[in-house]
């Protein structure tokens, strides 16, 4: 469906005409983005709550100096940096369109947040089973993925939710940066004159979409976690 959503968006196939990313707007550009920033996050922010509980002087620092510095940091500074900031940075010939830099900039700043809401799970999970899975011969990594894992990410199911919902209100500041989300379609429409006598029925409908996405996220949310720790517990029977 993703791959789909960029053939749709893009164009330039099946008869369509080429769309430039600088072009796309509406609710669209605030689910992908919300998508994008939320789905690369996550294995971002686990490597790096990893990296902070490691016993490596180096990756241990270096994960808690990423996380602390972008959580010290607006995500509206973020995106300015890498709207205005980043492009002066890089060389005539790598330039990279506005839209993904936005994304990747969502991306890593979600991605600190992410690492401190899986560390907290990490945390719930005792340490006697990961004594007793080396003593089965587990290496790290096959205890991480088999025994901890498994158990902190779905402790974290909640907070991993909030930051989700959290991501698709945020992606309203890229208006900020000249991108027109769902919220800055709507502000751009009441430019118009003739528009602009609807902006209550407007909002309220910005309002609806808003309200509705979160939460038909938030009633998916409690399933799956019923269902995951259900099946914890039938698994620990």
């Amino acid at each position: 469906m993703l791959g789909a959503f960029f053939v749709l968006m893009y164009g330039g196939v099946a008869g369509l005409s080429s769309v430039d990313t600088d072009m796309w707007g509406g609710l669209p550009l605030t689910i992908i983005v919300t998508l994008i920033g939320m789905g690369v996050s996550s294995p971002i922010g686990i490597l790096l709550a990893i990296g902070r509980r490691s016993r490596l002087p180096a990756i241990s620092f270096v994960s808690t100096a990423y996380i602390e510095l972008v959580r010290g940091v607006p995500l509206i500074t973020v995106l300015f940096v890498a709207t205005f900031v980043f492009p002066l940075l890089l060389p005539s010939w790598m330039q990279i369109d506005a839209f993904w830099r936005v994304t990747w900039a969502i991306v890593l700043f979600q991605a600190a947040y992410m690492a401190e809401t899986v560390r907290g799970g990490l945390q719930t999970v005792p340490q006697g089973q990961i004594h007793a899975a080396k003593s089965l011969g587990l290496t790290t990594v096959q205890c991480y993925v088999h025994v901890i894992l498994p158990q902190a990410l779905a402790a974290i199911i909640p907070a991993f939710v909030n930051s989700l919902i959290s991501c698709f209100l945020d992606t309203s500041l890229v208006t900020i940066v000249s991108m027109y989300d769902l919220t800055g379609s709507l502000r751009l429409a009441l430019g118009d004159a003739q528009w602009r006598a609807f902006f209550i029925e407007g909002y309220i409908f910005i309002a609806a979409v808003y309200f509705v996405s979160s939460f038909a996220v938030s009633r998916y949310s409690q399933w799956l976690e019923r269902r995951v720790l259900g099946g914890q517990r039938h698994s620990s029977h």
